[in-house]
């Protein structure tokens, strides 16, 4: 992801800065989603795998990244307290 894009996203509820998902955090994720336990804010189950993903820099809500793009629809995001194996820190 661009530099310069990421430099100027943020939460657009909270109004965060956000960071890359780091591997940790995105295997942990994925490994959550493939056991099924996983909803957005909307409270629809998430089925898909991340391949890319952006964090909140206070830990509380991913948003996926499709191609490249991130998809930062408030109710697309997922909120971390659900994720019971999220590492502590990336």
């Amino acid at each position: 992801m661009d530099k310069r894009l990421l430099d100027i996203l943020c939460c657009p509820v909270s109004k965060v800065p956000v960071r890359l998902l780091g591997r940790s955090e995105l295997e942990a994720l994925n490994a959550a989603i493939a056991a099924g336990g996983v909803q957005n804010v909307a409270g629809a189950a998430v089925q898909t795998a991340l391949s890319e993903g952006l964090i909140t820099t206070d830990r509380k809500v991913i948003y996926r990244v499709d191609d490249g793009i991130p998809v930062m629809l408030p109710e697309e995001g997922i909120g971390t307290l659900q994720l019971r194996d999220f590492p502590a820190a990336a």
